[in-house]
């Protein structure tokens, strides 16, 4: 697999710009009444009153202490390992800086834009290792040429394309961080969303923390505008990054870390994950019960079991920048596929924002544009 040049990056509308009366299937986003709005306003104000100092002096670099030890203890590790962060994304850019200095580079393909993005501008590329329904390709991984390795993989609900990485290839993957010279960031933001099935253990929990790096997030599970994001690594390498950490931001938004500890000990994470999945199903099987009516034969798709996504395969004669052209001209708009590493004839369908009556309409537009394509898949 040759290392990958950088390329264009498309502008879409991911979290933002989208027109009154848009239905968007781009945004990779909970929709608006999966936000415990009250819960949080009154758990920001409770964390200002119980520990403004704490929350509103600058804190220790690498997070609010308290949610620290709160992260430690859920994840049986020490809370010195755990780094808090302004967002997942930039555990990425921690992780990259300090982790996968002098190593070859390998995302899946299709894999999340925006790690594609930064990596596609650094020097030399990166490697690409393919992903079907079962998730990571390993026999593929395991061809790539050897030598000091790192592979960002989202395993869970993977962005884009909403499968999930198999039991026996999630230890086929940590044998080869165990037994080689492979490290491993593991990306699990949509993890608990889970709707049908049963869930997996991490890779972090297969192989203990020493060559998995794990990643996750509270934009998912609670609100993505607290920005809180998180990373567990290796206890050799944590004092490391306070450097790194304090010349990005000094500290990070404590404010935000005290208010989601705050609805963290209320005990209203439970509660409000299972409110969430419930919303997140419902639109989940309105979009593949609209698939099924109205492209079946015709468009292939991937059948996710959690998260936030589904990955589609549109006839070989239709480019999907093409139909996102037209799509928009009706009021619909997606991420095509090449965005994210993927053929000119796919693309990531979001169905975490749109209502479902929004998305049953969303697709019968969609139905209508590609019926002007005759190719069947």
């Amino acid at each position: 697999m040759g290392r990958t040049a950088a390329g264009a990056h498309r502008a879409y509308p991911y979290t933002g710009g989208v027109s009154a009366g848009t239905i968007s299937f781009a945004r990779g986003v909970p929709a608006p009444e999966c936000l415990p709005v009250s819960d949080l306003a009154d758990c920001a104000k409770t964390a200002i009153e119980h520990d403004g100092a704490g929350a509103l002096l600058y804190g220790h670099t690498l997070g609010y202490e308290p949610l620290r030890e709160w992260i430690g203890e859920h994840h049986g590790v020490d809370a010195s390992r755990v780094v808090v962060t302004n967002g997942s994304l930039q555990v990425f850019h921690f992780v990259l800086s300090t982790f996968a200095t002098d190593r070859r580079l390998i995302v899946e393909r299709p894999t999340y834009d925006r790690p594609r993005k930064i990596l596609a501008a650094m020097p030399g590329g990166f490697d690409e290792v393919a992903i079907d329904e079962h998730g990571l390709d390993v026999d593929e991984l395991e061809g790539l040429p050897g030598g000091p390795r790192f592979l960002y993989t989202i395993p869970t609900f993977q962005n884009p394309a909403g499968v999930t990485l198999s039991g026996e290839r999630r230890r086929r993957l940590v044998a080869l961080a165990l037994d080689g010279d492979l490290r491993i960031l593991e990306d699990d933001p949509y993890g608990l969303v889970r709707y049908d099935g049963d869930p997996s253990p991490t890779l972090f929990e297969l192989e203990g923390g020493r060559k998995v790096l794990y990643s996750s997030s509270f934009s998912k599970t609670i609100a993505p505008g607290l920005r809180v994001g998180y990373a567990i690594v290796p206890d050799e390498h944590a004092g490391g990054l306070e450097d790194l950490v304090a010349s990005t931001y000094i500290s990070p938004a404590l404010v935000a870390q005290a208010t989601v500890l705050e609805f963290l000990r209320r005990g209203l994470f439970e509660p409000n994950l299972e409110r969430v999945r419930d919303l997140l199903r419902a639109r989940r099987d309105a979009m593949l019960g609209a698939l099924e009516r109205e492209l079946d034969g015709r468009v292939r798709w991937s059948r996710p079991e959690g998260g936030y996504f589904l990955w589609l395969e549109l006839p070989e004669s239709l480019d999907a920048g093409e139909l996102l052209a037209r799509a928009t001209e009706t009021g619909v708009t997606f991420v095509p596929g090449v965005d994210f590493g993927g053929p000119p004839n796919s693309a990531r369908l979001a169905f975490s924002f749109a209502s479902p009556a929004e998305i049953e309409e969303g697709v019968k537009r969609l139905a209508k544009l590609v019926a002007a394509t005759p190719a069947a898949v």
